[in-house]
């Protein structure tokens, strides 16, 4: 059986339109929701990998690709399930699809889940891309690409390029974004854990948002 089927066969006796509700208003009713709860989802998508064998495979885009055109939400989070199984057999070449992926259906759930894993995984072992792509989507005018290029060193920690991190983030400093301003303060707070005089100081010396100072000062202590 297609994969896809399999996976709609397990999700479909689970729909809940009840349920649904709230999540699409969360989601600012962006997309259609199954009405499938995250620990419900995780066993059924446990079980579909079981059933399906799909893992045994290389990755397979197209498969990501089907799910991603599905109406529902919790098919776009099973393709990032996938996605994380794959991590660490990522390759630069896969990285035009990760944009692929950031730039349709666009939504701060799907965009930071690729962005700090996927994107992460792959700028981390091939430091090239960054120069190669990652950098033109922080010049760039896209939004969520931008949103990309600032929090994909988001689990970094002390491998963090500190030089880059604070210069995607002066170069959109001026954006009136909210998700970009929020991208600056939330990865400026996850930096601060492990460098917090840096990130202090960083604060200190550029202009940055309100969002973006109160977001990234959570952990600094004045």
């Amino acid at each position: 059986m297609n994969p896809v089927e399999l996976l709609k066969e397990i999700f479909e006796p689970h729909r809940n339109e009840e349920k649904a509700i709230p999540m699409q208003n969360y989601m600012k009713n962006h997309f259609p929701f199954l009405g499938i709860k995250k620990t419900e989802r995780s066993q059924f998508v446990k079980q579909f990998f079981q059933e399906s064998g799909i893992l045994k495979s290389d990755f397979q885009q197209d498969f990501v690709w089907a799910l991603w055109n599905e109406p529902e939400r919790e098919y776009q989070y099973t393709a990032l399930d996938y996605i994380g199984k794959y991590l660490k057999k990522l390759r630069p070449s896969d990285l035009p699809f990760m944009e692929k992926l950031i730039l349709t259906k666009s939504w701060w759930d799907t965009v930071d889940g690729i962005a700090s894993n996927a994107v992460g995984t792959i700028g981390a072992k091939y430091p090239e891309v960054i120069s190669e792509a990652i950098n033109d989507w922080a010049y760039g005018d896209q939004l969520w690409l931008q949103r990309a290029s600032i929090i994909f060193q988001l689990k970094y920690k002390v491998k963090t390029n500190e030089e880059l991190l604070y210069r995607y983030m002066i170069q959109n400093t001026d954006s009136k974004e909210f998700f970009i301003q929020k991208a600056i303060g939330w990865a400026l707070r996850e930096y601060s854990k492990t460098n917090p005089q840096s990130v202090k100081e960083f604060i200190e010396k550029q202009s940055l948002p309100k969002l973006s100072i109160r977001e990234g000062s959570k952990y600094i202590k004045s």
